[in-house]
């Protein structure tokens, strides 16, 4: 059945415990020793889609030929591969689908929705009122999801490539 072994506690576990409770016994008993987990994403225009990458993590690019790695804070983040035939996704049901895609966790939304625009991102679904994520691709087309609390005072009820609109929590 694989490791039987109990993770050490860590400072998310709290959380983490409420999402693992609905999982089976034997999954929550495997752990192994990870040095690095990277999100590697693959790109025809490496430089555009690591430079994004790096806008909004704050982060440096450390480039090497047909890879890219983001690296924040000394960390190891985001890889980007290059990738020239690379086809965007066509999000949310089409061909080729999404794979995958990263929940950014923002405190200020309307900065953040301008900082990804600025960089690069287009949205592909705007918030609806009571929705608490809004859905974006990245240049090389990969979504992603800037997530906020509703009723933040930065909350859309709807954005557009143009910008945001007047909140509204009806």
């Amino acid at each position: 059945m694989g490791c039987t072994r109990q993770k050490e506690p860590g400072p998310h576990d709290d959380w983490w415990m409420g999402v693992l409770a609905t999982y089976p016994r034997r999954l929550q008993l495997c752990s192994m020793k990870i040095r690095h987990q990277v999100v590697a994403f693959d790109a025809a225009d490496l430089e555009a889609e690591s430079a994004f990458w790096a806008g909004v993590l704050g982060g440096e690019v450390d480039r090497d030929d047909d890879w890219h790695m983001v690296i924040v804070g000394g960390e190891f983040r985001v890889g980007v591969w290059l990738a020239p035939d690379h086809v965007a996704p066509d999000w949310p049901d089409g061909s080729p689908p999404q794979q995958v895609h990263l929940d950014l966790c923002v405190e200020d939304f309307a900065a953040a929705h301008d900082e990804v625009l600025r960089l690069g991102a287009r949205v592909l679904k705007p918030a609806q009122a009571g929705d608490d994520f809004q859905v974006y691709a990245d240049p090389a087309g990969h979504p992603f999801c800037l997530c906020f609390l509703v009723g933040d005072a930065s909350y859309p009820e709807a954005t557009t490539d143009a910008g945001l609109t007047s909140p509204s929590t009806e």
